[in-house]
């Protein structure tokens, strides 16, 4: 995809028109390109000979000092949406930083230190230990001036955010090793969490901030992800999130932090089939989402409406998680499209379980990208899912060539990382579900049944993982000639 498109998909449709609003304003010439450029560059999917579309001819040189004024002019508008979306405290904390800095070398010294006294209250107040650091820098230099100032006691206060700076530098450190190990696919990830954290000298009993926190439950939440195991997780998650509730008075200053560890701690609850908690911290979710006139309402809307839909789903609310799943807009929340894909792929497999089955189909077919494409948006497994879920689908339609052709390219595409990462139970449910197809009676034999039992379930029932579960469910349903949507409750309950 080129460059520019990409950095369009990230703008919302009220961005996109703010943008062309300001080239316009920009724009000295009526025969400016620029806007021509960026609504053709304004799709997902590759545009050729853009130069002759624009130039109506060949002009190579000219498209590229365009693209590259487009570009520029994009990264701009970026980045000033994200100094007006930065934290207001932040940004205000600094400008008193600024202010007294200004005044000190105008040698107005009283405002100069009031000044920067607010700077320092504010910074403190939201643990901004970066420009902390800077207002400490500040205040050391200009001590001298003050005689009601302790040069001891402003060492000793340099010296604790210089503490708390390098546990904030510790857990970039942390989270770059156990991001690096999930990439290295190595197992026993609790451990290695665990580990990596006494390595670098964090414990879940200090005085985190909720950036921290956030930090930590975001590489477990990925960990749990990569390994479906948030059974063994859930206590560490736990014991984090009990680190937040004794910062009460904290909450309302990172809300956006709050809200994210809400909802891991919620989904974590969610994959270990604990629906009624889950729920309780959406419902804590929702309401700082819905804060200071719905701030945050919008920005998380996908991933709250997907763990929502879910937990209704698999408490016997199908109906109700697909009506809302139908009428939730993709197009204005593109730039979360991670949790669209798994909001679309949601309502097929909600579909799916309700035997409608050309409902599902019709939402699978606007899954039109290649499985690189939907690999760099949603990840390997979320392909993963969507391929078996489509062969399940082709299966209940009657589809056989279909069929025969996807679990040849599913085995060929996956199945070196399938094996590589010990997941040789999805393997064996294909070929479980490729026997069935090939032959429907083979699933009231006795050896069918207990190849079930052997391969695809494991000795602790509470550990298994929900959405596997669901897999296992459609081959139970028609061994034993349940309904799909019963059994699979049944199963997770």
């Amino acid at each position: 995809m080129n460059t520019i498109s990409s950095i369009i998909l990230t703008l919302s449709d009220e961005e996109k028109r703010n943008f062309v609003a300001l080239l316009r304003q920009k724009n000295k010439r009526n025969d400016t390109k620029n806007i021509q450029l960026f609504k053709l560059l304004d799709t997902a999917e590759p545009v050729k000979d853009l130069d002759i579309k624009i130039y109506s001819k060949r002009s190579k040189g000219a498209y590229h000092a365009l693209s590259k004024r487009l570009h520029d002019s994009l990264i701009d508008f970026i980045a000033s949406k994200s100094f007006e979306g930065e934290t207001s405290e932040e940004m205000e904390t600094l400008k008193l930083l600024l202010a007294s800095r200004i005044f000190f070398e105008q040698k107005q010294y009283k405002i100069a230190f009031k000044t920067l006294q607010k700077a320092e209250l504010k910074a403190t107040s939201y643990n901004l230990y970066s420009i902390l650091n800077e207002i400490y820098y500040t205040k050391i230099q200009y001590v001298h001036l003050n005689v009601m100032i302790s040069l001891e006691d402003l060492i000793e206060a340099f010296k604790s955010n210089k503490a708390s700076i390098q546990q904030e530098e510790n857990l970039n450190l942390f989270y770059a090793t156990v991001q690096s190990k999930l990439i290295d696919h190595q197992q026993d990830y609790t451990s290695i969490i665990r580990d990596t954290l006494s390595k670098f000298g964090i414990s879940m009993t200090q005085d985190l901030t909720f950036r921290s926190l956030f930090k930590i439950l975001e590489i477990t939440n990925k960990t749990a992800q990569a390994t479906r195991d948030y059974f063994t997780i859930l206590p560490f998650i736990e014991e984090a999130y009990t680190q937040i509730e004794t910062k009460e008075d904290l909450i309302d200053k990172h809300i956006f932090y709050h809200i994210q560890i809400l909802y891991y701690v919620a989904n974590a609850y969610f994959r270990n089939k604990d629906f009624v908690t889950s729920r309780h911290y959406l419902a804590l979710m929702k309401a700082q989402m819905q804060k200071y006139e719905y701030k945050y309402n919008r920005r998380f809307l996908p991933q709250y409406t997907l763990l929502y839909t879910l937990n209704l789903s698999y408490t016997s609310h199908a109906d109700q998680a697909i009506e809302i799943l139908e009428a939730f807009d993709h197009n204005s929340h593109k730039e979360q499209i991670s949790y669209v894909l798994d909001i679309q792929l949601s309502q097929i497999v909600f579909y799916f379980m309700q035997s409608r089955f050309k409902d599902a189909l019709g939402v699978l077919s606007n899954f039109y990208h290649s499985d690189q494409w939907y690999t760099q948006k949603a990840g390997i497994l979320w392909v993963i899912k969507k391929n078996l879920v489509e062969i399940l689908l082709h299966i209940e339609l009657d589809n056989l060539d279909l069929v025969e052709s996807r679990v040849n390219s599913f085995r060929k595409k996956h199945g070196s990382y399938l094996k590589n990462n010990g997941e040789i139970r999805a393997l064996a449910f294909i070929k479980l579900i490729l026997e069935y197809y090939r032959n429907p009676e083979v699933v009231t034999t006795d050896a069918f049944k207990n190849k079930i039992s052997n391969v695809l379930t494991t000795p602790t029932k509470i550990q298994e993982d929900i959405f596997e579960m669901s897999f296992y469910a459609w081959l139970k349903a028609k061994t034993y000639g349940g309904d799909l949507y019963k059994t699979t409750l049944e199963l997770v309950s």
